[in-house]
């Protein structure tokens, strides 16, 4: 695998040179910000917006409560499950960085001295993604668009190439969906009997949303039917 990257005519090296000569030509402060967003930024945002779409699960309420929530939780379980599968693939690949086989690129961040096929980074963000529609369609393409952006960034900073961005968003999108029946299955019967404790009651159900199925029974249902229908149109 290593050796693709040893041709300057492989459209993989161009595509590097192409995307990673833009931080050449841009100011010093756009590649720090890149720099930033491409590292940590991203990543948070997609935390930030589990952690929004577990939110507005919590504030919907309803009885399918538990199965949305599954799968909201489902998407950093894989995306940690995917990490966990990169480890191996790393090791037999062995791919170097670009920096290490090519000169002249513009690296924006340095330590990086493992080996570069696939990315964690692509494989991290799309994987969460995907799980995020799962969940929820309107967020999870919101997701699936900062890992998009996480890609650039990747080959931007000048410590990925194009196919390890490629190899990372397959690879993520892989398990998140793939193994998402089973983890449904798994996941949200647990979730279920964990609704039923007090706890557990708080993390899927505001106060709110009890409050109302006290006093006007059935219109938490309805309103998640109508949440639904607003995620699918």
């Amino acid at each position: 695998m290593a050796g693709l990257a040893a041709s300057g005519s492989n459209p993989d090296v161009d595509l590097l040179y192409d995307i990673n000569g833009l931080a050449k030509d841009s100011p010093h402060w756009f590649d720090r910000v890149m720099e930033f967003v491409g590292e940590y930024g991203l990543l948070v945002a997609m935390v930030l917006l589990v952690v929004w779409c577990w939110w507005s699960l919590r504030r919907r309420g309803g009885a399918d409560v538990a199965s949305s929530m599954a799968a909201v939780v489902w998407a950093p379980l894989a995306a940690a499950l995917a990490v966990l599968v990169n480890v191996p693939i790393r090791g037999f690949v062995e791919r170097p960085r670009p920096f290490r086989a090519h000169q002249g690129l513009e690296v924006l961040v340095s330590g990086k001295n493992d080996y570069s096929f696939v990315s964690d980074h692509a494989t991290i963000t799309m994987a969460l993604g995907v799980g995020l529609f799962v969940a929820n369609r309107k967020l999870g393409l919101v997701g699936i668009g900062l890992a998009l952006l996480e890609g650039f960034c990747r080959v931007y900073m000048g410590v990925h190439y194009p196919t390890d961005v490629v190899g990372g968003f397959a690879l993520g999108t892989a398990v998140a969906l793939l193994l998402s029946p089973v983890a449904m299955a798994l996941l949200t019967p647990l979730l279920s009997a964990v609704g039923r404790s007090s706890l557990g009651g708080w993390l899927l159900r505001s106060r709110s949303g009890a409050a109302l199925d006290a006093v006007i029974p059935g219109a938490r249902s309805e309103a998640s039917g109508a949440a639904e229908r607003d995620l699918a149109a």
